[in-house]
């Protein structure tokens, strides 16, 4: 079912790799045109234009924007008990990783008398995005809420598409999840006049301030993601999202059944989402294949998976040996990366470039989506090359903060002058020659 490459003979260079190995096609500049009008409508017309758009691509009109509190405790009080514990058994495995990401404040004393201190400071406010589309996604509200909560900021916004089988409202499961993490501010809205919305802020429809948010983060479609793109000089944003992907590196010790079953779980995400085997055995890739033909079948999403497997995104790629393996998904970087080789730990410490790496038969990418601990919202398309995932990290801004007694800018001073005369910048070197006239 995979299409095939051999690389057995000869491994490429890695622009070669990156220019050859299968990666879905998401042109967000092709629809920045599409985007543009909706932003700008939202920002001269705010929520009367939010909600023109809202009915136009959702076929909804919610009353207002900002969902009642009695609406999110509702929505807990009716979720399924077996959703509800597995809800709080993930928040609680995120808030446990996440809690030991968050830094401290250091000071380093650079001379005598002075002093540089790097204070962590928190985004004041944070806007995250739930998507609403072909899949509902209250793990996502976990994966954005708790590193933010766990950074220190102290207002967020959850964003989610409001939808007409309930009313105008987001779906109740994303509602109980923001109600579980204690967020109280959720806005039925969705695709780019969200993104807009969240940078320009409005009133909403009964006089309530919908305040702008500093930074927005969370996964979404081509349109959510062209608009964080224009907004992105107005707003931080984690990353331009792009389809979710998968790559496997195994050996003839890996089990064809969990191999194809990991693939199909990914593929069930989009049409075009991506997965990728990357092995040294062409008896596992035959395995793997006649496992594909079995249990795609079986699935839900039949014809969704199917398109995905076969699509120009997804591929099995034979290599030589685990180094070529590991040469071959360095350069693919992988938003998931699965190691089902012997040694794995040991294979797994080669790698430099993915999201996130799942090591051994027992972690399966499921796992991260939901209940290992991990973030799962992780860069893509080769953006692991140079990108992390979200964490507590994406929520603080390091302050350089300079502190200098009067004598250590003078034992300095002399350095600084001939610094700024070498870029001839002489004004530089008056502002500290100048507190000396003597």
């Amino acid at each position: 079912m995979l299409t095939r490459t051999d690389l057995r003979g000869r491994v490429p260079s890695n622009a070669e790799l990156r220019a050859t190995l299968p990666r879905a096609e998401m042109d967000v500049e092709h629809v920045l045109h599409q985007v543009r009008p909706v932003i700008e409508s939202v920002r001269d017309d705010g929520v009367r234009a939010v909600l023109d758009y809202t009915e136009k691509f959702d076929r909804v009109r919610p009353e207002r924007v900002r969902v009642g509190a009695e609406e999110l405790r509702r929505a807990l009080d009716e979720l399924d008990p077996a959703v509800r514990s597995a809800l709080e058994e993930s928040i609680a495995r995120a808030r446990k990783v996440h809690a030991d990401q968050r830094r401290t404040d250091t000071t380093t004393r650079v001379a005598p008398g002075g002093t540089v201190t790097e204070r962590w400071v928190p985004v004041a406010r944070v806007g995250l995005y739930a998507p609403g589309g072909l899949a509902v996604y209250p793990s996502s509200v976990v994966m954005n809420v708790v590193p933010a909560q766990a950074a220190g900021v102290e207002s967020l916004v959850v964003c989610s598409p409001p939808q007409a089988e309930f009313g105008g409202l987001p779906h109740p499961t994303i509602l109980a999840a923001a109600e579980l993490l204690g967020v109280d501010e959720v806005w039925a809205v969705g695709g780019a006049q969200a993104v807009a919305l969240l940078a320009y802020g409005a009133e909403d429809t009964d006089g309530a301030a919908l305040e702008p948010a500093d930074m927005v983060t969370g996964p979404g479609n081509v349109y959510v993601t062209a608009a964080k793109r224009h907004l992105r000089s107005l707003i931080g944003i984690d990353s331009e999202a792009g389809p979710t992907e998968i790559a496997v590196l195994a050996d003839d010790t890996a089990d064809p059944v969990h191999v194809a079953a990991d693939l199909i779980s990914q593929a069930e995400h989009d049409t075009l989402a991506a997965s990728v085997l990357v092995t040294t055995s062409e008896r596992l890739a035959d395995a793997v294949d006649a496992e594909l033909a079995r249990q795609v079948p079986l699935t839900k999403h039949t014809e969704r998976i199917r398109t995905a497997l076969t699509s120009v995104q997804s591929g099995c790629i034979l290599v030589a040996d685990i180094a070529d393996g590991i040469r071959v998904v360095d350069a693919y970087a992988a938003e998931h990366l699965e190691i089902q080789t012997a040694d794995a730990d040991a294979v797994a410490a080669g790698v430099r470039n993915a999201g996130a790496i799942f090591v051994g038969p027992y972690a399966p990418v499921s796992l991260g989506d939901y209940c290992a601990g991990s973030n799962h919202v992780l860069p893509t398309g080769g953006c692991a090359r140079h990108s992390s995932g979200l964490s507590v990290q994406s929520f603080l801004r390091g302050i350089h903060v300079i502190s200098y007694t009067e004598q250590a800018l003078r034992d300095v001073a002399g350095q600084v002058v001939a610094l700024a005369d070498a870029e001839d910048l002489p004004a530089h070197g008056q502002a500290v020659t100048a507190r000396f006239p003597d």
